[in-house]
């Protein structure tokens, strides 16, 4: 019995066009997929998981695709304005989303269940528009940062807000660690960390320049991509630099996308393969096991002639019995983005 690692990763443009690729790390080569008009202006974010992917733009609406076939699922059409969030939730057991939850320029988050995407529920979060959402691991809360200038939690299986604070600057980005335990929340050039019990502050991170994307990885680190053209990676236990490669694209970065080692040979999950996206229109893939060397090569790239706004990713294992013979069989999961 053979396993087979498929990376995917998905790319979204202000010329409303969606970009998907596939990555071999071995050849290192990104092979486009597709790239399709699907939006009628920018697409301001996308969401992966497994074959599922989820596009939100600022004509109100979310397009859904099928990654494997490069076929589309359809739209949702619940929202009356952008789409500024998308997420998924997809238990570990199952090689499928269980959720999508989006959010928008209203501040209104919407609940969908993944299969079938049937709106459940729409909820009113905040009293301007929802800058950014993160999924708690246990796909039972998330988090919301707004135009407000307010944090707020969503109970998801309640389907209510349960908590919202004043912040004292608007934060344009959310994320949880790995755990659950932490989340943390970007506000110009700093990154804030919090302990999620009970939104304590632990420290701050500084950045050189405003932080646009981030993407935390499994091992403790959280990487971090903005204005500066860096790709930072922080320790989130010591909030310190553990590396960083430096003029990693000629423009901003706009998406960061962690892809994992899931072939089990030193059986470590830390992280070697993340993915970068410019509004230059490149898309890199880095080996951040290089990344103690003075100017770090790209394992992959490819330019879309695009001003790229987005980067999501997925990395899916196969297990097949007998090779040549049958459907590949869907292991397992880990998706970033």
């Amino acid at each position: 019995m053979s396993n087979n690692k498929r990376i995917s990763l998905v790319a979204g443009s202000y010329e409303r066009f969606i970009w998907g690729f596939t990555l071999n790390p071995k050849k290192q080569t990104l092979t486009p997929l597709f790239s399709y008009p699907s939006h009628l202006s920018l697409i301001k974010t996308l969401a992966v998981s497994g074959s599922v992917v989820a596009s939100g733009g600022s004509d109100d609406t979310i397009h859904l695709y099928n990654l494997s076939a490069a076929s589309s699922l359809g739209s949702l059409n619940q929202h009356s304005s952008t789409v500024n969030a998308l997420s998924f939730y997809a238990p570990p057991d199952l090689p499928y989303p269980r959720n999508l939850i989006s959010a928008d320029a209203d501040g209104n988050l919407c609940i969908f269940d993944a299969d079938g995407f049937v709106h459940l529920k729409t909820l009113s979060v905040h009293r301007k528009g929802v800058n950014d959402l993160a999924l708690h691991p246990s796909g039972k809360l998330a988090l919301t940062v707004g135009r407000d200038h307010c944090l707020a939690m969503v109970n998801l299986v309640r389907g209510r807000r349960s908590f919202c604070c004043r912040l004292d600057k608007e934060a344009t980005l959310v994320r949880y660690d790995a755990s659950g335990d932490t989340f943390f929340m970007a506000t110009e050039e700093i990154v804030s960390v919090h302990q999620a019990e009970d939104a304590r502050l632990l420290f701050e991170l500084q950045c050189p320049k405003r932080v646009l994307c981030a993407a935390t990885a499994r091992n403790g680190l959280l990487y971090t991509g903005g204005e500066d053209r860096n790709i930072t990676a922080w320790d989130i236990n010591s909030g310190k630099v553990a590396y960083c490669m430096e003029e990693a694209h000629t423009a901003r970065i706009k998406g960061i996308v962690v892809l994992t080692d899931s072939d089990g040979a030193t059986g470590s999950d830390d992280p070697y393969l993340v993915a970068s996206a410019s509004s230059d229109g490149t898309i890199r893939v880095w080996d951040v096991r290089m990344a103690a060397t003075e100017k770090p090569n790209p394992l992959a790239e490819c330019k879309t002639q695009a001003r790229l706004t987005c980067l999501a990713g997925s990395c899916m294992k196969f297990k097949q019995s007998q090779a040549g013979k049958g459907n590949p069989e869907v292991e397992d999961q880990m998706i970033e983005g």
